[in-house]
């Protein structure tokens, strides 16, 4: 089969490349995935690029040890194990795997639902990563409430996009935080409010948030709290920063200083679960929730669509047809 690998860390365009690799072998509680899109996320550049240097340390050192990026997935069931129920060949499926950029991949069956038929395979793929953060950043860490104010720091990318839908879904008055060419894109997905960061700073309006999920940037801790109302939640959640530890330092002092202030400072690991994916997909079913795609790119432009997304200026999310 044909997928994207590399050998060695460097920027996409230099080191991705299509290569005849062996159809990986399917266990008796895997299904085996025919791959019609993929989506990318920033880990994928990240890991392309192999900084920050901290992700190295389970992913090889001095060079990948599985040189096939790419988590997010859609696509046909091929083949199924000999333990699993519930999937058949020919199925439509989305849901994460390791090793997306390829012809086929292989994934456990728990890490896949089966695809509304009204959606697209490159629109599919777009929901899993992005879609479980921002469900469970709005759920499990600002316990969003009907009436809530929430204010989405980075409305029009991947994460952002899925947040804003979601928070409505839940009742919440939403405000996104995009640059100018962006704020329509933002209106279009139910944002109640918009602000444009190139002309405005949001912490300096006087405005207060119950939540506030910060995937734009690494301004400091402090400034991000006086838009918090007193018992409001920060997630700051860009993964952007020092290219030996990224948002790590940032990810430490929210934890060091959250007990000791009013506020919630809660940065968190977003954990992939198939029961979140089909409530994902339950919102996409309802209307409530649409996959927001910035462009699809054919398989053999995975490297300028890996540098699309580390370049983080992408409106929604960034897919491969593969």
């Amino acid at each position: 089969m044909k997928a994207v690998v590399h050998h060695r860390y460097g920027p996409p365009r230099e080191v991705l490349a299509l290569e005849d690799v062996a159809v990986p072998a399917v266990g008796e509680h895997d299904v085996l995935l025919r791959v019609h899109a993929a989506a990318v996320n920033w880990a994928d550049w990240a890991l392309t690029l192999g900084v920050p240097y901290m992700l190295r340390l389970p992913y090889g050192l001095r060079a990948p040890r599985d040189g096939i990026r790419g988590t997010d997935v859609a696509g046909t069931v091929e083949q199924v194990g000999s333990a699993v129920g519930g999937l058949r060949s020919g199925q439509e499926v989305f849901g994460w795997c390791t090793g997306a950029f390829a012809e086929y991949a292989v994934t456990a069956a728990d890490h896949l639902v089966t695809k509304p038929a009204t959606l697209a395979f490159d629109a599919a793929a777009a929901v899993p990563m992005a879609g479980m953060v921002a469900l469970q950043a709005m759920r499990d860490i600002a316990d969003v409430q009907p009436g809530s104010r929430v204010l989405v720091n980075g409305a029009s990318g991947g994460i952002g996009s899925f947040t804003v839908q979601i928070a409505k879904a839940m009742g919440a008055e939403v405000t996104g935080v995009s640059r100018t060419d962006h704020l329509d894109r933002v209106r279009s997905i139910g944002a109640d409010h918009v602000i444009d960061y190139t002309q405005e700073e949001f912490t300096e309006s006087g405005e207060r948030y119950d939540a506030i999920l910060d995937i734009a940037d690494n301004k400091s801790l402090s400034a991000r709290r006086r838009a918090l109302t007193r018992h409001g939640t920060l997630i700051p959640n860009s993964g952007a920063g020092n290219r030996w530890i990224a948002s790590l330092g940032r990810i430490v002092k929210a934890r060091v200083a959250s007990p000791f202030v009013s506020q919630t400072l809660r940065p968190f690991l977003s954990l992939p679960k198939q029961e979140d994916l089909l409530a994902l997909r339950s919102l996409i079913e309802s209307g409530e929730v649409t996959p927001v795609l910035d462009r699809t790119y054919s398989f053999a432009e995975t490297a300028e669509a890996v540098e699309q997304v580390g370049r983080g200026h992408a409106r929604g999310k960034v897919a491969i047809a593969i």
